[in-house]
């Protein structure tokens, strides 16, 4: 049963969905809701880490100044080759936490359910490789990841922004969506936010549609976890080496 650790950075974004398909797949959760719960010094006895999303900012460290601790730990999980996921604010966070840049959607927010593409390195990823060419989505953020880590392969992209999925290293990987909300979560969130909510389509937020929504999220991302989960036990190898040049 791999132990995971779940970093949640805001009360609005709960794990939902996502943490019943993890336990469901056999894993044992170990939730922190910071700054309320410490934050662990380190990632040992821990097999995989994942952090959800929140409304700050990935770099908002004056309000928050526990950000920097959750930078520190998936910078750790990246370097030390412990799974890692990062889901929206998450996938921001990482990306920061190893080089990359973050900044204000210069198109403007991205909000509701939306269709991406997998990238050709996403079929030969372990966790990419069965999603279906152009998996559903839930976007609700108003940043961007303007630059990837150096190193990062990109395994999703979508026409406004195209960082929307990435790895770094065999088995550290970021999001730039949703895939643990509930219909009450995302209506939650257009309600304290109406400016963004308003950059959707008409009936985005509409009870049966949402219902809808998630009913194909569901079929899409519990299969993911469980490969997650996988990957977290030992029993999913993780990505090959990227390609070296020879040392002259």
């Amino acid at each position: 049963m791999p132990r995971l650790l779940v970093i949640q950075p805001d009360e609005s974004d709960p794990i939902g969905p996502l943490g019943e398909w993890l336990t469901a797949a056999g894993a044992d959760l170990d939730i922190r809701l910071p700054p309320a719960d410490e934050l662990p010094g380190g990632l040992d006895g821990y097999q995989g880490l994942i952090c959800l999303g929140g409304g700050m900012n990935a770099e908002d460290d004056s309000a928050h100044p526990w950000l920097s601790r959750v930078r520190d730990l998936l910078a750790a999980g990246t370097r030390s080759g412990l799974p890692t996921l990062g889901i929206c604010l998450g996938a921001q966070l990482l990306a920061v936490a190893t080089g990359g840049r973050v900044a204000e959607g210069e198109k403007g927010p991205e909000v509701g359910a939306q269709l991406i593409s997998k990238k050709d390195a996403a079929w030969t990823d372990p966790l990419f490789a069965d999603l279906p060419l152009m998996p559903d989505v839930m976007h609700f953020h108003g940043d961007e990841i303007s630059r990837l880590p150096v190193g990062a392969i990109l395994l999703a992209s979508a026409p406004k922004y195209p960082h929307q999925a990435f790895r770094l290293g065999r088995c550290a990987y970021g999001v730039q969506f949703h895939i643990e909300t509930t219909a009450e979560v995302v209506q939650a969130w257009a309600v304290d936010a109406p400016e963004m909510a308003a950059t959707a389509k008409p009936g985005a937020f509409d009870t049966a549609t949402l219902g809808q929504i998630h009913q194909d999220l569901a079929e899409t991302w519990q299969p993911f976890a469980a490969r997650f989960v996988r990957l977290a036990g030992g029993a999913l190898e993780p990505a090959a080496p990227a390609n070296t040049l020879p040392l002259a």
